[in-house]
């Protein structure tokens, strides 16, 4: 199984760093997990395109885990030589999200279906909402999963993606709570998006403030890696952006209180789980 970090980067745009995304490739299948900024370029640089996708994965309904969701969706339909109706799991809204999204694109469906003989319907996108608790078979995968506490956004879910033997889990956003700790036990490696949150205070900003309630920090992540004795600790979607030449800084806080192995970087930076 192999983890790759498509995009690291949050909210505020940077030039270096894309908007929260993972794939995840196990066996003949391939997850994207959430879709934010320019993910299809991340995905051209991690060697994959749309149509070899086996299934999207939303954590939460947060705009920048999804805004390139259309991108996906189109760019899948018109490089397909045949109908490859695509899969999106999320949980309860997902699907509202999704047809607000088809009826943003109908003009262009139109426009493509009129041009091309070869096409001769429009994408075909597949919604299944999820909650905590549910189990998905996915090509050769199994995915569990669990609900995280990202309130007020809610509701918000994990998933643990197992394939012969291997275990990894995407927490996606929030805080430390049960249902993550249950959805992390044992796993071979768990991705969580952090914040520094000595950094997050010295910006004069009101709303950049109100982040540090519903997002892990760095020490909480590692700390949940730690309680559920997980193997390596990989950390993603950094508020802010790590400045180059801080990354052993970062590391370190994590493992002042996790004794595996502590994974961070830029975009495409990649885990092989055995």
């Amino acid at each position: 199984m192999d983890v790759t970090l498509l995009g690291t980067g949050s909210p505020i745009p940077d030039p270096n760093r894309a908007g929260p995304a993972t794939l995840v490739r196990a066996g003949a299948t391939t997850l994207l997990v959430d879709a934010g900024r320019a993910v299809l370029m991340r995905l051209a640089g991690a060697g994959v395109l749309p149509p070899m996708l086996s299934a999207v994965l939303l954590t939460h309904l947060h705009s920048d885990h999804l805004t390139d969701l259309n991108d996906v969706v189109t760019t899948r339909w018109v490089m397909s030589p045949a109908p490859n109706p695509l899969t999106v799991y999320g949980p309860v809204g997902t699907r509202q999200v999704v047809e607000g999204m088809m009826a943003m694109l109908a003009p262009d469906v139109g426009y493509r279906l009129a041009h091309h003989d070869d096409l001769t319907e429009p994408p075909a996108v597949e919604v299944v909402e999820v909650a905590p608790g549910d189990e998905l078979t996915v090509g050769e995968v199994r995915v569990l999963v669990g609900g995280t506490d990202h309130r007020p956004v809610e509701p918000t879910v994990g998933y643990r993606v197992e394939h012969d033997g291997a275990t990894v889990v995407l927490g996606g956003d929030g805080v430390p709570c049960a249902g993550l700790d249950a959805l992390c036990a044992g796993a071979d490696a768990y991705v969580q998006t952090v914040l520094r949150d000595d950094m997050v205070r010295m910006v004069p900003m009101a709303r950049f403030h109100d982040i540090l309630d519903y997002h892990s920090s760095v020490e909480q992540a590692a700390q949940t890696a730690a309680r559920a004795g997980v193997r390596v600790l990989v950390l993603t979607h950094y508020i802010p952006g790590i400045p180059p030449g801080q990354e052993a800084e970062w590391r370190a806080r994590a493992a002042a209180h996790f004794e595996g192995e502590v994974v961070l970087g830029d975009d495409l930076t990649s885990v092989s789980l055995a």
